[in-house]
């Protein structure tokens, strides 16, 4: 059954053609040949009198579809529980928040950095929000390497300042620049190679995987705003609203 018709049955208030897209297999024994030719007919002429049908249609189905979507990743956000924020997790903005943003995030992702300074804004605007971050190292070995590094970096309580550096470093970021950069910001790097390596860096990164795909996370970034989860890039109004509904 086309799309096109499942969005015209959104619309049209015409009991046949609702029974006749109900289920394709049902049609050609609930329908005779006259009935159907006048069924297609009727759409035709619908569609071409007034076009907006469609458009409307395909705008009720994305917000069907879309409505779909968020009552799947709440349901998600509840089934995860505590898994969603860990005292393991890095925290930045107010650790007491009324409202937590849980953001999942890639070192090379060029939209996770293109946020960046929306996030940090919004920030210093409200101070009542906790910000929780999840490396999700998804998009190669640099992003791996990029994880690795920030994870070490926070066992010498640096996680945060090395995240801000990492994330204007160059995209295929290197051991070299890595070196560069802890050192320059004051940390043991003798230390923090070795801790970059340390087995339990990657139990972290594992599960922060394995949360991102029961949550139905495709991509980086995505936010989790209290039980609703926003994938993608956001701008300031955006957060703000997703912040206030969360209070509500």
């Amino acid at each position: 059954m086309s799309r096109l018709l499942r969005a015209v049955a959104l619309v049209l208030p015409l009991m046949l053609l609702a029974q006749m897209l109900a289920a394709h297999s049902a049609f050609a024994d609930a329908f005779t040949p006259a009935q159907r030719s006048e069924i297609v007919a009727i759409v035709r002429d619908a569609l071409k009198n007034d076009p907006s049908i469609l458009r409307d249609a395909i705008t009720a189905l994305q917000a069907q579809e879309e409505q779909q979507t968020q009552d799947a990743a709440r349901a998600a956000i509840a089934k995860a529980g505590n898994r969603l924020v860990t005292p393991a997790d890095p925290v930045a903005g107010n650790p007491q928040g009324d409202v937590t943003i849980v953001e999942f995030f890639d070192t090379r992702c060029p939209y996770c950095r293109r946020i960046e300074p929306v996030v940090d804004s919004f920030l210093k605007q409200d101070g009542k929000v906790r910000l929780v971050y999840k490396d999700l190292p998804i998009l190669g070995p640099a992003s791996v390497l990029g994880t690795r590094a920030l994870l070490a970096a926070q066992r010498q309580g640096a996680y945060l300042k090395m995240r801000e550096a990492v994330m204007k470093l160059p995209p295929d970021t290197s051991m070299a620049q890595l070196e560069t950069t802890a050192r320059s910001l004051g940390l043991d790097w003798p230390r923090m190679k070795q801790d970059m390596d340390d087995p339990s860096v990657q139990v972290r990164i594992d599960a922060n995987l394995k949360l991102a795909h029961e949550l139905g996370i495709r991509g980086t970034p995505a936010l989790v705003v209290g039980d609703t989860l926003i994938p993608g890039a956001v701008d300031m109004a955006d957060l703000r609203k997703a912040v206030a509904d969360a209070r509500q």
